[in-house]
């Protein structure tokens, strides 16, 4: 299956700082990628140029196949963009936004009022379609940003921050929206929320200073992540000596009181012969529990080592 994006040496300079360097990566039809990093590490410079919005000093967008540079019109048209404010008019109503939003995406007239019931549908907004938008609630007013973006059918949808500020209810709904959009496009989803990408894209991507310092698939980051070690809580202090002598343990951390952390070979599990030792050594058991890592431990660490 050929890329709808493919990212090659994309770099961006403000003057002579590098905001974006040497950044390299596709998107296929069924994927959703979550886009992840902290304030300033570039996301949303990348997701303007991704969508035309802002050029790149250097470097090479395609979206499926055509240059975003050299033909931005025709490789417009498989996009659709909702940055993290909507640009909503909001003295209009819904269908009246939707419609104008349809001349803008270059939708037939015929074809007009089909793809704004579809999309209207799609978003859950074919009860308010007569509805000023101003009097929507902050989350079907994102629907409606949802909306124009889906309205021409694109294949590549890139959403920044799509949930922020919405209550978890409307979270849970846009993310369950994105789900089903992913069924049948590329969608990038820049978010703050790790667990929420973690829960519903496919593919996942830290960008940190500039820099891709994580690409994986969620299955293979989840392989990588299950789990990390075990947590142990005793009575009384552990020989940390007589501990390591047990296959798989590759390292004890001590924690406050009788706590330890105690890391393992994923291929072994020291559960039955450290709890046979410890009540061997009299050394009173407690608590013995695996630690599962997340997404989040996994973010914190790769950015607190660039």
């Amino acid at each position: 299956m050929s890329a709808l994006v493919q990212v090659t040496e994309l770099y961006r300079y403000y003057a002579q700082h590098c905001v974006i360097e040497n950044l390299n990566f596709s998107l296929k039809k069924g994927q959703i990628l979550g886009f992840l990093g902290v304030n300033g590490a570039g996301k949303t410079t990348t997701l303007q140029m991704l969508s035309g919005n802002l050029a790149p000093t250097a470097g090479n967008i395609k979206i499926k196949g055509v240059d975003l540079l050299k033909q931005p019109l025709q490789a417009k048209l498989a996009l659709g963009y909702l940055p993290e404010t909507p640009p909503l008019y909001k003295d209009l109503t819904v269908d009246e936004f939707l419609s104008y939003c349809a001349k803008l995406h270059h939708v037939s007239n015929t074809l007009q009022q089909k793809s704004i019931n579809n999309s209207k549908e799609r978003c859950g907004l074919t009860q308010v379609g007569k509805r000023l938008i101003t009097n929507l609630s902050k989350g079907y007013q994102q629907r409606v940003g949802i909306a124009q973006a889906i309205l021409h059918n694109p294949d590549v949808i890139i959403l920044d921050e799509p949930t922020v500020g919405l209550d978890p209810i409307q979270i849970k709904d846009i993310r369950n929206l994105i789900k089903e959009l992913g069924q049948e496009h590329g969608i990038i989803v820049s978010s703050h929320i790790l667990s929420e990408v973690q829960e519903f894209c496919t593919h996942v991507q830290i960008i940190h200073q500039g820099k891709l310092i994580l690409k994986e698939t969620i299955a293979e980051l989840n392989n990588k992540i299950t789990y990390l070690c075990l947590k142990l809580t005793t009575r009384t202090a552990i020989d940390s000596a007589k501990l390591k002598t047990i296959k798989g343990i590759t390292e004890i951390e001590s924690l406050a009181n009788n706590q330890y952390l105690i890391h393992h070979h994923k291929s072994e599990n020291p559960t039955e012969a450290l709890t046979e030792l410890i009540i061997i050594n009299g050394w009173g058991l407690e608590e013995i529990s695996p630690l599962k890592r997340s997404l989040e431990d996994v973010f914190l660490t790769l950015t607190a080592q660039t």
